[in-house]
């Protein structure tokens, strides 16, 4: 008995400092977390593909490994940093002459006004806005070396994850204290979730941006393509995200007299691009991966906040996790309860 307890004091005493190195070690590397959930949606996205070339068509691991992450930085990568690069300009042209946005401002300000009776938008708001736009471009130039290092990291991490995708696959079976058949749910929802929202989310945003561009061109809004891609990326918020572009671009036709243009450009968004977002995400999303879309909502106000941008994948994903682990547990471990005879006493 005194041999068995001193055991259990050294398997806790040891549990506690592998534990205690495991916070410590990711305290540090934090801010590349992100890399690696990067890496993660880049292997899951691919693995069919890349086991199909390299175990049916015998291609060797490491150049198939190297052409997925050339594929991925021609699809991904180069798109996204022409993208920035355009906003950025304009924001530059924004902060060097800031007297066309200022007036802007000011005429949304007096129509929402004019309409309300109330001053929504004080001065103080109106400057509060200016300065965090002001300080935009340098909070983002900061934060570029994470970004390029967690682009680095995807890359490193997902070559080795490639290369060693079935050992690492076979390692966590190993370690995961469950059921086979529910560790098998747990890969399938991690494959299934991670499917609809990287593919999913971002074509929804495509679309929208798209259909967005289209209708501001119509209505001749200048900057139609920045507008449009703006928009597309707000559309990675459900509900609400493409009416912060649209909504104030209406408001301003109204105050400088165009009001058809307004009221067109309104019903346009509201009918045409906000039922493409609602279509979409009860569509695609629910086929794909079968993501109810409070799950989407829920998780990407949770996801954000704690991953960042790659939250609008794994902030669903851990709702999704939270309702699979209680039906994992249901199944690991409420057998005897749900087996238990009824009681005989009346």
């Amino acid at each position: 008995m005194v041999a068995d307890f001193n055991n259990r004091i050294r398997q806790v005493a040891f549990l506690l400092i592998v534990t205690a190195l495991a916070i410590l070690v990711f305290k540090e590397l934090y801010v590349f977390f992100p890399g690696f959930l990067g890496a993660l949606t880049l292997y899951i996205l691919c693995r069919k593909y890349y086991f199909h070339l390299t175990e049916q068509r015998k291609w060797k691991k490491g150049l198939t490994a190297i052409l997925f992450m050339v594929v991925f930085m021609a699809c991904i990568v180069v798109p996204v940093y022409f993208a920035i690069q355009m906003i950025f300009q304009k924001i530059n042209m924004i902060v060097e002459n800031p007297e066309p946005v200022n007036h802007a401002i000011d005429a949304i300000s007096s129509q929402l006004r004019e309409w309300t009776g109330q001053d929504l938008l004080t001065k103080e708001a109106t400057t509060d806005i200016r300065k965090k736009a002001a300080s935009f471009i340098p909070g983002i130039l900061n934060s570029s070396a994470t970004m390029v290092g967690n682009l680095l990291m995807i890359l490193f991490l997902v070559f080795f994850m490639f290369k060693n995708g079935r050992l690492m696959e076979d390692t966590l079976e190993h370690f995961i204290p469950l059921k086979h058949k529910n560790i098998e749910s747990i890969a399938d929802e991690t494959c299934g979730m991670v499917r609809a929202n990287a593919l999913g989310i971002p074509l929804i945003s495509l679309i929208q941006g798209l259909v967005a561009l289209v209708g501001y061109w119509i209505v001749g809004i200048e900057d139609f393509v920045l507008l449009g891609l703006i928009t597309g990326l707000c559309a990675f918020f459900p509900v609400i995200g493409t009416a912060m572009i649209w909504l104030p671009l209406v408001i301003f036709l109204f105050s400088k007299g165009e009001t058809g243009k307004a009221i067109g450009l309104a019903a346009y968004s509201a009918v045409i691009i906000g039922n493409i977002d609602y279509v979409a995400r009860i569509t695609f999303l629910q086929k794909v991966g079968n993501v109810h879309p409070v799950i989407t909502i829920l998780g990407l106000i949770a996801g954000l906040r704690l991953f960042g941008f790659w939250g609008f994948i794994f902030g669903p994903l851990l709702i999704s996790y939270l309702l699979l682990l209680i039906r994992i547990y249901r199944s690991e471990f409420g057998a005897t309860a749900v087996n238990r005879p009824p009681s005989t006493d009346h």
